[in-house]
């Protein structure tokens, strides 16, 4: 399921968005402001973001800025503002795409589908002779697999799809383990220590790449 981010100070709208949404397979968060916006990024991941431009306190331009700073996921802008300069504004300030209300349901999914298409993940991603391989469900280095359990492998990919990105231990709990989870956050720590020391007894030199942010989470660094 897509987890799809819905920005609008109007609540009716998100409704109507949300209603479009979840036939289709979508699930919806919805901020009436862009400081509650900016919250839940903070706290959750999500695939595309649906963002209104006039919103008291911070506009939604200044959401995009706010949100390119740290992230490259989709915005999408959805706003009653239909001048050429706005649509020139929103996609110079980071947005991927601009559609005008009222909006065609069906455009609208349309371009959600063909932007989270462009920007699928990686089904294969290689460091120093180290292969992710999320078709085969199979990590190796060297040619020599690594035998993870299902839930390191996911948790190491969401880490090498997102390098420099830094993971809290609330929001791998929700990717892996599912929101309404009772898991704790030793739990989490409990995986990473196992992923790391297989990784390293298989002579890959696992902390040049994976590192603790002490007091907040983890995060796989690119190194140049």
């Amino acid at each position: 399921m897509v987890k799809v981010l819905l920005v609008d100070d109007e609540k009716r709208m998100l409704d109507l968005l949300a209603l479009y949404l979840r036939p289709h397979n979508y699930s919806c968060r919805k901020a009436v402001s862009a400081k509650e916006a900016l919250s839940f990024l903070k706290d959750e991941i999500f695939d595309i973001v649906l963002i209104d431009i006039m919103m008291p306190e911070m506009n939604g331009w200044e959401l995009c800025q706010e949100i390119r700073k740290n992230s490259d996921i989709p915005i999408i802008m959805v706003t009653a503002r239909e001048q050429k300069e706005d649509i020139i504004k929103g996609l110079k300030l980071g947005a991927d795409d601009y559609v005008t209300k009222p909006f065609d349901e069906n455009e609208l999914l349309a371009r959600m589908e063909a932007l989270l298409r462009r920007t699928e993940p990686l089904k294969r991603i290689e460091v120093n002779g180290l292969l992710w391989n999320e078709d085969e469900f199979e990590l190796s280095y060297k040619n020599n697999v690594i035998k993870l359990t299902p839930k390191e492998f996911t948790m190491l990919g969401y880490f090498m799809k997102k390098p420099n990105q830094v993971f809290t231990r609330e929001q791998l709990i929700d990717l892996i383990w599912g929101y309404e989870s009772q898991t704790e956050e030793r739990t989490v720590d409990s995986h990473v220590r196992n992923m790391r020391e297989k990784i390293r007894q298989a002579g890959f030199p696992i902390d040049d790449y994976f590192k603790t942010v002490w007091g907040i989470g983890y995060k796989w660094v690119m190194k140049p």
